[in-house]
């Protein structure tokens, strides 16, 4: 492959004025659309020599077969243009969003002559203000119920009101009190209309006004002994409370805002939009997206901000994100056309926004790993991944078994390793096991140590006694109930069953042969796995490995990686085993930590279970606790001074790696 592309253009070619360019393939086709302050500044980047880019980017470049660029003549404008022309083409190499799932929302028909409140799922009514989204549907009509009591609006369909405005008799939903528009006879259109602008302005957050005025005009009713009115006055103060009571005060009462929680890994992204209005958080909406090339956070917060406002016409105040994208200046600005006043666009630092960013962040992760596992969990996505692997590794049969191994130590301290098991796609707990590794010399020593051990049992009888004996030495891991293998290698997993005098012995699970072995790693990694399999003579066992930085998978002997597709089930499908592999490495270290955190305190003589428990929590680690004098550990109840002493001396003579 040629270090520089035919289509570079000359520097001096490139203009150093803000605008938005576009990436084409051979048939004209648009693969990527991008803007810059400095156009000549940002294409250099592309067309730096091949081997320094991104190998996502590197794809996109050599894929494209032409650069062309547009200048304008702020950096404004290539906000909007590059939003416009990424709407218009769709290019595949642009992140692509995909809604969780329909939502529905409340809109009030501000373009007929008597709006009406009503429940949809399309965003194109002309004329509509919209509020939302809601999660359920039936979320939107209980708000709609307790709203029309205190502001009784127009509900019935079009259909309905036409007929009643033009017989002069009142629609249905009018004659049972579910109507409040000029077709129930009880108001007029300018009346109607009031009602309409007060029903807006109290979803958009002007609650605390309505309270007031509602409160204030019952007592004067009250006091002039027109109890009608102070009865009619209090039931629509009740259906107020009753809305604002369906979600809790989460920022000052006249906050508008809305704030992104986003969670993101290498090829998705996960997006949690909380709508703020009046301090209370009034619809949530999921995104997920796909990304194809390698964008930094602030680009990604850019190019959610897009997406979300690009066509809403319900902008807020302020908008709260993770991370403040590098043009949130013109971003803002950009904003502020379309709301007509002044957008904020800040970071959640601290206090009730920081609380609130957290709680969106965590959903964002949830939605994420749902995402991935959905992917993962279907049967045709499954098989799709199983084959789509095949191809790309060469294998001559699709992996229905894959055990994924994973290294983890603590500043090369207690390093350990695990192995997860997926067959058809899907996740064996029961076949996980966990390894400790007691002496190594790097990550690639240990990743050869353990496959060793664990090939080795592909060879045994499993049928025989001494295998059983061997096998029956390590204890289930109580959180998953797999099993653990220690420095010597052995393994829970087998057994045996008597029936009518005869003893059958079970196949232990560990004996299973894999059709493909995953390391977490790059090159390195996956020669020290291939040298095992060679070693331990089983090199007809397929291997590959995924480095995380860049999402490519390494296959022994090749000199550069294989790049599977953004949308390809099967690099979800290895994403998972790799983090899954990660997550149960990282729970058998942390078991390990605390049992060696315990035995280290339960040395010491006259030092018990609860006294243990108190040290623990008052000082918080064992690390703490060694630096603090005998008189600090005499402040924990039930440690005298004598006990304190041998605390000290027991935690100093200590090696420091004990407690880690």
């Amino acid at each position: 492959m040629a270090d520089v592309l035919p289509y570079k253009p000359r520097t001096g070619e490139i203009p150093t004025d803000p605008g938005v360019y576009r990436f084409r393939d051979a048939d004209g086709r648009v693969l990527y659309v991008g803007k810059a302050k400095n156009l000549r500044q940002r294409l250099s980047n592309y067309f730096a020599p091949l081997h320094t880019l991104h190998e996502r980017t590197r794809r996109m470049v050599t894929t494209a077969a032409s650069v062309e660029w547009t200048v304008v003549a702020t950096d404004v404008d290539s906000l909007q243009l590059e939003y416009m022309w990424i709407k218009e083409f769709d290019p595949p190499f642009n992140v692509r969003y995909k809604d969780d799932k329909s939502y529905p929302f409340m809109a009030i028909t501000l373009a007929d002559e008597a709006p009406r409140v009503m429940v949809t799922r399309n965003r194109r009514i002309p004329g509509a203000r919209y509020f939302g989204p809601y999660p359920k549907v039936w979320a939107v009509h209980e708000t709609i119920d307790l709203m029309i009591k205190a502001f009784p609006i127009r509900t019935c369909s079009d259909a309905s009101y036409k007929r009643a405005m033009q017989t002069g008799r009142p629609c249905f939903p009018g004659q049972i009190g579910k109507c409040g528009g000029p077709c129930s006879m009880t108001v007029t259109i300018e009346e109607h209309r009031a009602m309409v602008d007060d029903f807006v302005a109290f979803m958009a957050g002007g609650d605390e006004r309505f309270t007031r005025e509602l409160t204030k005009r019952m007592h004067e009713a009250s006091a002039a002994m027109d109890y009608e009115a102070a009865a009619k006055y209090r039931d629509k103060l009740r259906a107020i409370e009753a809305v604002l009571g369906k979600s809790a005060l989460v920022l000052p009462a006249d906050e508008d805002a809305d704030l992104f929680g986003i969670a993101e890994d290498e090829l998705a992204a996960a997006v949690q939009h909380f709508v703020i209005r009046g301090g209370r958080v009034r619809g949530v909406r999921a995104l997920t997206i796909e990304k194809e090339l390698d964008i930094s956070g602030g680009e990604l917060v850019e190019q959610v901000l897009q997406q979300a406002y690009g066509e809403a016409a319900d902008v807020p105040r302020r908008i709260l994100v993770p991370v403040l994208p590098d043009d949130a200046r013109e971003l803002e600005e950009w904003l502020r056309e379309r709301r007509g006043r002044k957008v904020e666009i800040a970071v959640a630092q601290r206090g009730q926004r920081a609380e609130l960013m957290r709680t969106a962040t965590l959903n964002a992760q949830q939605a994420l790993l749902r995402h991935k596992t959905r992917r993962t969990s279907d049967y045709v996505s499954r098989t799709q991944a199983l084959t789509d692997l095949q191809e790309a590794l060469g294998m001559d049969e699709a992996p229905l078994r894959i055990e994924c191994f994973d290294i983890s130590h603590l500043g090369g301290t207690n390093v350990v390793a695990s192995m997860v098991v997926f067959e058809d796609g899907l996740p064996r707990k029961d076949q996980y096991r966990s390894f400790n590794i007691a002496e190594t010399t790097d990550d690639t020593d240990s990743m050869y140590q353990v496959l060793m051990r664990r090939l080795a049992y592909l060879d045994a009888d499993p049928l025989s006694p001494a295998a059983d004996a061997e096998l029956v030495e390590a204890s289930p891991d109580p959180s998953t109930g797999s099993g653990s293998v220690d420095g010597s290698g052995s393994v829970e997993g087998s057994g045996s069953v008597e029936a009518a005098g005869v003893v059958t012995r079970r196949k232990p699970r560990f004996a299973y042969r894999p059709q493909l072995l995953i390391v977490d790693g790059g090159r390195p990694q996956v020669e020290a796995a291939a040298r095992a399999l060679r070693d331990s003579g089983h090199p007809e066992v397929a291997l590959c490995g995924i480095a995380k930085r860049l999402e490519e998978i390494w296959v022994p002997g090749d000199e550069f990686p294989v790049i599977l597709p953004r949308t390809s089930e099967a690099l979800y499908l290895v994403q998972r085993l790799r983090d899954e592999a990660h997550r149960f490495a990282i729970s058998h270290q942390r078991r390990r930590r605390k049992r060696d955190i315990t035995t280290v305190l339960a040395e010491v003589p006259g030092l018990g279970e609860a006294r243990i428990k108190a040290l623990l929590k008052h000082f918080g680690s064992v690390t703490a606790l060694r630096a603090a004098t005998p008189e600090r550990i005499t402040e924990v109840a039930g440690i005298g001074p004598a006990l304190a002493t041998a605390i000290h001396t027991h935690l100093t003579a200590q090696r420091p790696a004990a407690s880690r």
